[in-house]
C-alpha cells in the first residue's frame, strides 16, 4: 500500500497578513497541514531549525534573506531516519524570498527522492509558488514533482476545500 509523508516547515510568532502584522500561535502552513491530516492518512514531519528565526517578522525575513543569499543549510532539530517507505511526499512551506526556506533545502538534501512523487504546497500572501517548484526539482533530483498548490496564508484556515480538490486531482482521495 502506498504511504504518504507530509513534511512541512511552518513559523508561528509575528506574521504578515495582507498588509498588517499579527502574532499567531500556529503558523499558516501548519494550519493547512492540519486540514491535510483530516483528509488523508499520512505520517507527518515538522522541519524545525536548531536556531529558529526571530519571532519578530522583520528580523525573521532579514535572517531568511541572509540564509538564501549565502546558500546556507540551517541545522535541523532532527530528520527522519529514512523516507524509503514513502511513495509520496507532500512538502509544505511558506514562500521566503521567492522560494522555499533554506531549512527545507537542508531537509531535501538528506534523502534520495528518486522514484518518489512530491506534491509541493506553498503558503504566501500573494507571491505564489515563486521559483520553489523549479528549485525543488533541483534539490530532489529523480522525483516526480507534481503541480504545486499556492495557498494565501491569511486564508489558511479556510483552505480545506482547495486542499481536498488538489488531493483529488493527485489521486490521494
Amino acid at each position: 500500500m502506498a504511504k504518504t509523508l507530509i513534511a512541512f516547515f511552518s513559523r508561528a510568532d509575528e506574521n504578515y497578513f495582507g498588509g498588517a502584522m499579527r502574532y499567531v500561535k500556529v503558523g499558516n502552513t501548519e494550519i493547512v497541514v492540519g486540514h491535510m491530516r483530516e483528509l488523508i492518512e499520512a505520517d507527518t514531519f515538522k522541519i524545525e531549525m536548531k536556531k529558529p528565526y526571530s519571532p519578530a517578522y522583520m528580523t525573521c525575513i532579514e535572517e531568511a534573506k541572509k540564509d538564501l543569499k549565502e546558500n546556507a543549510r540551517p541545522e535541523l532539530v532532527s530528520v527522519p531516519d529514512s523516507i524509503a517507505d514513502y511513495d509520496t511526499v507532500i512538502l509544505a512551506y511558506p514562500n521566503y524570498w521567492g522560494t522555499m526556506p533554506m531549512a527545507v533545502v537542508t531537509f531535501l538534501e538528506k534523502f534520495d527522492f528518486s522514484g518518489k512523487i512530491i506534491l509541493p504546497l506553498c503558503t504566501n500572501e500573494g507571491s505564489g509558488m515563486g521559483s520553489s517548484v523549479s528549485d525543488l526539482k533541483k534539490y530532489a533530483a529523480g522525483a516526480a514533482v507534481k503541480e504545486g498548490l499556492s495557498i494565501t496564508g491569511s486564508q489558511a484556515a479556510e483552505s480545506k476545500a482547495k486542499v481536498e480538490k488538489w488531493f483529488q486531482v493527485n489521486g490521494l482521495i
